[in-house]
């Protein structure tokens, strides 16, 4: 079974207004033996965008993000430290976004499949990452 990584804004869109997501996306969310991951570089991300003003949210704050995964039935990964040491190894830099490249390395050390509509993410797809959308 695959393990499907949330990008960012597919977890926000996925809350807040799902019919941004693509029939793809939605439909693996919504099909329960999906295996569905949100790494808690999300979270910091979401909460970092929302206190400098980058990310306006309705109806939801950054806080309510987690628990709202795990009504999802999404499992909450936290930080891996392996992961995090590793990061350097990423090497091509297709994208500056360190929040975006540490999803992108996470998904390669564990195998996972990202669901993002970012063109930069999908160019990582010549580095063995798998992305949908």
């Amino acid at each position: 079974m695959s393990t499907y990584l949330l990008d960012t804004h597919t977890l926000i869109w996925a809350i807040t207004e799902p019919n941004k997501l693509s029939n793809s996306v939605r439909k693996l969310l919504e099909e329960p033996e999906q295996h569905i991951v949100v790494s808690a570089i999300t979270f910091w991300e979401i909460s970092l965008k929302y206190a400098l003003g980058k990310l306006l949210l309705e109806n939801v704050i950054p806080e309510n993000f987690p628990k709202l995964c795990q009504q999802m039935d999404m499992e909450i990964l936290p930080l891996n430290t392996t992961v995090c040491a590793t990061y350097h190894q990423l090497g091509v830099f297709y994208h500056k976004d360190p929040f975006d490249r540490m999803l992108i390395w996470l998904a390669k050390c564990e195998n996972f499949t990202i669901l993002s509509k970012n063109e930069y993410i999908k160019r990582y797809e010549s580095e063995g990452i798998s992305v949908i959308w």
